[in-house]
């Protein structure tokens, strides 16, 4: 049994359809056992996160904090981290991508997700392989760009 929280720090409250597309992803990974959160942040916060955890000094669109990053320590109840979600970000990004910002926050979670679990786009393999999941678990939730 998986058991996450959303917290949306009364920033945005149309992200119902997110617990499918989390349960998906944690179905297709065949995750189970794990505690998680997502947090809903302003675009001042993030910025700060960002500065502060990564040294870079520009707001971005998602954060994700592992807990898991030493695969020795997985135990039999998995405590993956946190994912920081920029909503100013999601809604600049959807309107600029030219698609819903269901689709945008659904990428993003799913993005926070994988990075929790491990997954990374520093190589064009990583990301192919990162990116092609994301595309794939947005698709089989009908979350079309």
């Amino acid at each position: 049994m998986n058991n996450f929280e959303i917290v949306d720090n009364n920033l945005y409250n149309d992200y119902d359809y997110l617990n499918d597309v989390i349960n998906r992803t944690l179905k297709e990974l065949k995750v189970k056992n794990a505690i998680f959160s997502i947090i809903f942040v302003s675009l001042d916060e993030i910025h700060e996160l960002n500065k502060q955890y990564r040294g870079i000094d520009r707001p971005t669109d998602v954060i994700s904090f592992a807990l898991e990053d030493d695969a020795d320590k997985i135990m039999d109840f998995r405590v993956l981290g946190d994912i920081y979600i920029c909503i100013d970000k999601m809604q600049e990004q959807a309107l600029s991508y030219g698609h819903s910002n269901k689709r945008e926050l659904s990428f993003l979670t799913v993005h926070g997700l994988l990075h929790l679990l491990g997954y990374d786009h520093q190589t064009k393999e990583e990301e192919e392989l990162m990116f092609g999941l994301q595309e794939k678990i947005l698709k089989e939730e009908n979350i079309c760009r």
